[in-house]
């Protein structure tokens, strides 16, 4: 298993609690992610949204790119995925700008997390077009079609629906070979046909283990019809990691008392809208972003270890965490379940 947890862009994940001392800025992330790679956790996921999600489309967000080449220079281990959004990149330019930052991290460390969007009056607001949920996976499928050949080819050229080049020529290359791994989530059968045929790995809401085994079973065999290599799984968790069941109850009962006038409530509305989700989302989801309590990260050190064993025997691979507030709960994490899991791996 390997540990991974969001980069807090947006100052943190709770929607219905306002300030959870840790601000969207460049000094707290950067600290995090320093410590972060001291304490056990192997990698980072930094979202893209140029407008504040959690918090409320006036809070400060970070931008993604500026911020994980910043990260490549000042941490020495940490995979960085981040975040991209086909239609706010051409993907060329995008590619180019990828591999400068594999080459700041050393290689091997810039992974993307592809996402098509959700968000229309983002897009609104900023300029860009936004399509239909099929025609944005149409879109993303050219788009990493020319992203994949320009990171290992020269004088490519491409004429698709949505993009087209001639003669491209990039260099450098990225260092990570064959390419840096390219990270895809979605529930809607496009959104699926498309990670298994293009994509290196699969990663998921939180959910239950058995309900997340099923879904890798379904990725599986879409990658075994295809005569494709094994994919990596991860999936998303909120943890509270608490000395008595008790105590995480009381943490859990304070981070879902849902107000609907909290200031993300609009844009969840608006993910709700846009997106195809095989299961009803709860208000309780709605408190923590990307399902995550779902995942039932939350008791004690013994009762979080076993939850963690249950997903890696259902074939997760890497465990995309978040928690709040983020410093001092994944130092406490890191105690109480990356350390203790590696002791046993060590004695076993």
């Amino acid at each position: 298993m390997r540990y991974g947890y969001w980069l807090p862009v947006f100052g943190g994940w709770l929607r219905n609690v306002e300030d959870e001392r840790m601000q969207a800025t460049w000094d707290y992330v950067s600290r995090l992610a320093r410590r972060s790679e001291e304490i056990g956790y192997d990698l980072t996921l930094v979202a893209e949204l140029n407008l504040n999600d959690i918090k409320g489309v006036d809070a400060p967000s970070l931008d993604a790119w500026s911020t994980a080449a910043a990260l490549a220079a000042v941490t020495k281990r940490l995979e960085l995925m981040v975040a991209v959004r086909p239609t706010f990149h051409q993907p060329a330019l995008l590619a180019k700008q990828a591999a400068n930052i594999d080459h700041i991290g050393g290689g091997g460390r810039l992974s993307l997390n592809v996402v098509s969007s959700w968000w229309a009056d983002e897009a609104k607001k900023y300029g860009i077009h936004f399509e239909q949920h099929d025609d944005r996976y149409a879109r993303t499928s050219e788009w990493l079609t020319v992203i994949d050949r320009i990171w290992k080819e020269d004088h490519f050229s491409f004429e698709g629906k949505y993009y087209r080049v001639e003669d491209a020529v990039m260099q450098p290359k990225p260092l990570t070979k064959p390419r840096p791994v390219i990270y895809a989530g979605g529930e809607s059968e496009a959104a699926k046909q498309m990670i298994s045929s293009l994509c290196d790995a699969y990663v998921m809401h939180g959910d239950d283990p058995s309900r997340v085994r099923e879904k890798i079973n379904d990725m599986r065999a879409r990658r075994e019809r295809l005569g494709l290599p094994p994919m990596q799984y991860g999936v998303a968790g909120y943890t509270v990691v608490r000395d008595s069941e008790e105590e995480a109850t009381r943490e859990l009962q304070r981070i879902t008392d849902v107000r609907q006038s909290a200031a993300g409530y609009g844009n969840y509305q608006d993910w709700l809208a846009n997106t195809k989700l095989e299961q009803r989302v709860s208000l309780e989801d709605y408190s923590v972003s990307n399902r995550g309590l779902r995942s039932g990260l939350a008791g004690t050190p013994e009762r979080v270890a076993e939850r963690v064993r249950e997903f890696e025997e259902a074939g997760v691979d890497l465990l995309l965490l978040q928690c709040s507030p983020q410093l001092e709960e994944m130092e406490r994490f890191s105690e109480a379940v990356i350390r203790h899991d590696a002791k046993r791996r060590s004695a076993s």
